[in-house]
């Protein structure tokens, strides 16, 4: 965790929950040990989904469907969902989630690689959660500008790899340096690209938020 354990120990004391199902969900998860949104990031997630109110949401990264649920309960009745999953396990247990909320109609899952199927995707977001291989993130940034329309949120989790991002490569664990690199590339493109305002926080693993000024935002 960023921050102090007895700090987010007592923030997770208010925690209201998020309704039988995708509390359900989280235990499900915690138990099989797969990876999913923290409280604190999911509490911010559907904050910044409730203020900005978008019709268009692009996830990358499913698992096994709990952060598109969250963002499912508080965006607009008109909105929909599209999350890319490549992971072949998790698929029929995000599937199964989505039915059991019945969401089958405002959720679409597209299954592969998340590189080759943001290529393919075409028109624009207006909200774009980032919760994937944390070393593809700057590889898949190109896309997410073009997807990304002018006012659009980008919303990119797992930013700071549990503080390590601060260290030298060589401070590292050897297979953890290549996403370390990365990051970093990652976290400095949003910091400085011209068509982006970014605030990175230090909430869960790390949160960026970044705006997609008017104009010109190509990469």
């Amino acid at each position: 965790m960023i921050v102090n354990g007895r700090l987010t120990a007592y923030l997770h004391s208010l925690d209201t929950g998020n309704g039988a199902l995708c509390d359900a969900i989280e235990k499900e998860a915690i138990k099989a040990r797969v990876p999913i949104l923290k409280r604190e990031t999911a509490a911010l997630l559907k904050t910044m989904v409730l203020l900005k109110r978008p019709e268009r949401i692009l996830e990358v990264g499913t698992a096994v469907g709990y952060s598109a649920l969250i963002m499912a309960q508080v965006m607009p009745a008109t909105a929909h969902i599209t999350t890319i999953e490549k992971y072949e396990k998790r698929i029929p247990e995000a599937k199964k989630n989505f039915s059991r909320a019945g969401m089958e109609q405002r959720i679409t899952l597209l299954e592969g690689d998340a590189g080759e199927l943001l290529a393919g995707l075409s028109g624009s977001f207006d909200f774009i959660f980032m919760d994937a291989a944390k070393g593809q993130y700057f590889n898949w940034l190109p896309h997410l500008m073009r997807l990304l329309e002018p006012g659009g949120l980008l919303v990119s989790d797992n930013v700071l790899q549990e503080g390590t991002i601060i260290e030298s490569r060589y401070a590292v664990e050897r297979r953890e340096r290549t996403i370390h690199e990365r990051m970093r590339e990652y976290l400095y493109a949003l910091t400085h690209h011209e068509g982006l305002e970014t605030a990175v926080l230090t909430v869960g693993d790390g949160v960026a938020l970044s705006v997609r000024k008017p104009g010109k935002a190509s990469f």
